[in-house]
């Protein structure tokens, strides 16, 4: 990752933003700021493991597919979703169709709904405070936050969840903020 870069306005972003109209948007409103209900996290946790292995521009591109296929991650109502639900969701163009994340996203649900308010609590306990937005250099794909979220997550029943992935939802959440430091977007505040 390099230094800041003008976006079609002028404005410096983190340079992984300009790379399809897409991101711009997902950038500038959404990517870092802070996601702390139950279906917003359920909702971007699912996302990021359906992520894993392809690029996050499909997923964008397929969010409101996903949204529709998963009732809103509602997880109340993903939890009970049956063999029928299964064979909807693997025959669903819309949506990426694996079995092993469609899977984890059910099984996930039913953790979120037993978990309850603890998993926002459980997600927000690794927060990383202090530390200075990075510099084009400072990129990363792992921390020791991310490892122990990570870790606390398969500890509770979450499914397809490794450091990677942790810390990308790290930094879509608003746990850490990754903007450069010479991005536009304010700082994320504690």
């Amino acid at each position: 990752m390099s230094e800041a870069q003008p976006g079609p306005d002028g404005r410096l972003r983190c340079p992984w933003a300009l790379s399809a109209p897409e991101y711009i948007d997902y950038h500038d409103r959404e990517w870092g700021q802070p996601v702390t209900d139950v279906v917003g996290l359920y909702e971007r946790l699912s996302l990021e493991a359906f992520q894993s292995g392809l690029s996050w521009i499909t997923i964008l591109r397929k969010r409101e597919s996903f949204r529709s296929a998963f009732a809103g991650f509602d997880p109340e109502t993903v939890a009970q979703f049956d063999a029928d639900d299964f064979a909807r969701l693997m025959a669903d163009p819309g949506i990426v169709r694996n079995r092993a994340k469609i899977n984890a996203t059910i099984a996930n649900a039913q953790v979120v709904v037993e978990l309850g308010a603890r998993f926002p609590e459980l997600i927000w306990a690794h927060q990383v405070v202090g530390r200075p937005r990075p510099t084009g250099a400072d990129w990363r794909a792992t921390s020791p936050e991310s490892v122990a979220l990570a870790r606390e997550l398969k500890r509770a029943g979450i499914r397809f969840v490794g450091p990677t992935t942790a810390y990308a939802l790290m930094q879509a959440v608003g746990l850490i903020d990754d903007h450069l430091i010479d991005c536009f977007v304010p700082p994320i505040s504690p």
